[in-house]
């Protein structure tokens, strides 16, 4: 069998998973499709956010430690709630870290060391990439009327713009104005 037979027979979901829903087969696969991106970036940024807490160091560590554990803990709490919202639309979600990193859009940073500043910058922007593809996912929701997805997203957009603000606080220079 090719591999794109394979690929498409994988992509089809079992009659055993199929979930009822009154949403066009398009518009699930376009949702579905668009909320696992977000769940590969949320794993992938999860990770990201927990290296950096492990890895912090320098005079604000017990704050940078503290903000990065949080964060990464609400991130992470995201994950689950993206991919039951792909099962009840009727579609079928990720199932392996290998196709995680085949979706993620989050880029990885496997450096031995970094700075502290960097290390926030870098969160703040890669919450900032997520919030504007949550905002793209939402528009898509709401293009096919599919409200409860568009609700979970307003809220995970609020909660996104929230750690972006305190990343860009925390990362600051201190006696600077910058933007």
């Amino acid at each position: 069998m090719s591999k794109a037979k394979a690929a498409s027979k994988s992509d089809k979901v079992s009659p055993d998973l199929d979930t009822p829903t009154d949403l066009p087969k398009a518009a699930v696969d376009k949702i579905s499709a668009s909320l696992n991106v977000l769940l590969a970036d949320a794993f992938a940024l999860y990770l990201k956010t927990k290296n950096f807490h492990w890895h912090v160091s320098g005079r604000h560590f017990r704050d940078y430690h503290l903000m990065l554990d949080e964060q990464s803990d609400a991130i992470f709490a995201t994950t689950d709630q993206l991919a039951e919202r792909v099962r009840k639309l009727g579609g079928t979600t990720l199932r392996s870290i290998g196709q995680i990193g085949k979706l993620q859009t989050i880029k990885d940073n496997n450096e031995n060391f970094v700075p502290p500043r960097e290390m926030l910058r870098e969160l703040m922007e890669d919450n900032k990439h997520i919030a504007a593809a949550m905002r793209k996912a939402h528009k898509l929701a709401d293009d096919h009327e599919d409200s409860g997805t568009a609700g979970l997203l307003e809220t995970f957009i609020d909660e996104t713009e929230r750690r972006t603000w305190f990343l860009f606080e925390a990362s600051r220079q201190e006696g600077s104005n910058e933007a």
